[in-house]
Parts: C-alpha cells; structure tokens; sequence
C-alpha cells in the first residue's frame, strides 16, 4: 500500500503531524509511506524512522511555482498512491492532493475545495483553544475506525529523533569556543530571540533581562543565545544588552551562532531548560525532553504548548485574558503588541527558576 502525507510550510505545524505519522505507520506496518514537504521543515521529518520517502520542494511563488507544481503533479500520479491524507488544508496542498488521482484523499471541509477530496473531516473556524496535534489527528479516524478518536500524550508524542552527525557536530563547535555545554557541573539554557513574525517577537531588552537575571543566580549557568538564520542582528542586540545587565558572568551569555534545525534538536538533549516563544524552534524543542517556558503573546497554550508526556515538566506563560487575544496575526488591533509586552520578565525568570530547581 502507498500513502502519502501531505503538510506544507511551517515547522512547528510540520512537527505536530508526527504523531499522525506515528500512528499511521503502527496501523499500517507493511506500507511505502511518502511524506511532502517544504525545504524549510524537511529536517524536521529527515530523521523519522517511519517514513519511507521524504518529498522536499521549494516554497516559490509566482511561475516558479506554478513550474514546481506541474512537475511535482506528475510526479505523483505516476507514484499511484492508494490513500493520500492532506494534513494542510491550503490551496496547494488540496491542489496537489487531488492531483495524485488516488482513490481516497482525505482532507478537511474547507469551502472551495472539497470538491479535491473524496472524504473530508470537519474543521471548525476561528481560534479555538485546542490543540493542532488533536486538530491533524481527527484526518486518522476517517481514514481507519481502528484508530483512536484522540491522540495521547505519551503513546503519539510529537517527534523529531535527534541526528548523531548533528550532534557530534554541534557539540565539537561549541566546546572548541570553550562553552562546556553537556559536562559535568554546567547547565545549559538556551533562549531562542527571535520569530517568524512581529506578532510572536517578545521584547529584546526582555530577553536580556532574564539571561542576565539567571547566569546572576548560579555560576554553572550558560546561556547559549540562537535565532532564525534571517534574524541573526538579534542575538547580537540580546547579547550586548545581556552582558550589560551582568557584566561579572558576560563570558556565559554566548551566541550559539549559525546553529541548523538538526543541530538545534541535537543540542537540546545536553540543556537544561529551554526558553522561547510560540514558533517552530518551541515544537522542536517539544521533541525532547528538555523542560521548556514557552511565551504565549496572540497565540493559545491550549493550541500550540508541547504535546509531550505530562511527566516532562514545562511552562507556558501569557499576559492572561484580553480582548483581542487571540488574534490572526495580521494586525496588532490595540497597536502596541500588549500580549508581548504584557508578558514580564520576571514571571518568565520565576518560570525558568521552579523548572530550574526541579532538575537540579
């Protein structure tokens, strides 16, 4: 049997199809599973030991596109899939879905394009408080009664299996430029500064605040500082202002410097703790078992927190209830970002030290 799964664009949504991808390969032990995906979020998939095929195309627009996806569109109706499942819902996504010409395309109810699709699962409209992995996995039932109605935490945890080449190459990096990331009597903590887009950005001179605040607390404390590889001016303004903040431990405030997605996963196992806000570095991090604080500004917990066993300890922090929270991310109503700004560093830091002390 030949499946294909179908998810484009972004990392963290890339991640909580895993568990689907999980499932699917236990209901379906014999079958050439084939998985889309763009170049972006593919290592997130290129270490998953249940899929037999990884499809990377490039995220292009105008007839750039329109190129890639003729061909691509060949491609997979000469791979005569029996059952595709489009995890995405979007344009594309059906387009190429419907494009297999397979006897069963699974997708959700989206106006427009059910058409795409010979069976479709509802999915409601709006920002509802519940979670995408729970989302992606109401595709499973339809495509099997077999399997369970909803996922859980700890049988379909979301995955990305750590790379050994990754690992040993990051590590190398690191302790070469003297940080004693993963040895005895040091902790790592790495902060992730930057996001996708202005709305998930929490302020730098917050970032700062608790980096300084931490290596302040303990002297076997690193902070390791990384951001998306079109943000890289961050880190730079993160760590001056850190070392301001604590000039006597300035030499355990570092840039992680050009850390890849695997080498990020790979690091993860040899830290402590984990600190971010709601993009695709957080649901990376969600795959180990790193305790993470996650920042939550116009997005939901309930939507987007790991989804991992409730015994990995974790914690999310948000300004609390507003009324424009949560919001579609295309314009600040209020103009000042207060679901950011709201958040203060020293409810981050208290976070950052209960998970702290748990671990210790």
């Amino acid at each position: 049997m030949r499946i294909l799964v179908v998810r484009l664009r972004l990392i963290g949504d890339v991640v909580f199809t895993t568990p689907l991808v999980g499932a699917l390969r236990h209901r379906f032990p014999d079958a050439h599973l084939t998985y889309l995906v763009e170049s972006a979020a593919a290592p997130v998939l290129e270490t998953n030991p249940h899929i037999s095929e990884l499809l990377v195309i490039p995220h292009r627009r105008g007839l750039a596109r329109v190129h890639d996806d003729l061909r691509l569109a060949r491609q997979l109706r000469r791979a005569r899939f029996a059952l595709v499942v489009d995890c995405h819902g979007g344009p594309r996504s059906a387009w190429l879905t419907w494009a297999t010409g397979a006897p069963r395309r699974i997708g959700y109810d989206i106006g427009g394009r059910t058409w795409m699709y010979t069976e479709t699962v509802h999915r409601p409209r709006g920002l509802h408080p519940r979670h995408s992995v729970a989302n992606q996995w109401d595709l499973l039932p339809v495509v099997d009664a077999a399997f369970p109605k909803t996922p859980d935490r700890t049988a379909h945890r979301v995955a990305m299996p750590a790379s050994p080449a990754a690992y040993t190459s990051v590590m190398a990096r690191l302790h070469a430029r003297g940080i004693p990331v993963g040895r005895p009597g040091t902790r790592t903590i790495v902060f992730h500064v930057s996001a996708g887009n202005q709305f998930r950005r929490w302020p730098e001179t917050a970032f700062a605040d608790v980096a300084a605040g931490l290596v302040r607390q303990s002297t076997d404390r690193w902070v390791l500082l990384t951001a998306g590889p079109s943000d890289r001016e961050a880190v730079h303004r993160v760590l001056a202002a850190a070392r301001g903040l604590a000039p006597a431990a300035a030499n355990r405030i570092v840039d992680a410097e050009d850390v890849s997605l695997a080498e990020l996963r790979a690091l993860l196992d040899a830290s402590a703790l984990y600190i971010g806000g709601d993009s695709g570095p957080l649901h990376v991090a969600s795959t180990s078992d790193v305790p993470i604080v996650g920042l939550y500004g116009p997005t939901l917990a309930e939507r987007s927190a790991p989804w991992r066993p409730e015994t990995i300890r974790g914690e999310s922090v948000d300004v609390g209830a507003l009324p424009c929270r949560p919001c579609d991310q295309r314009v600040c109503a209020p103009g000042d970002f207060r679901c950011l700004t709201g958040i203060t560093p020293g409810a981050v830091r208290d976070a950052a030290e209960r998970l702290l002390e748990i671990a210790r």
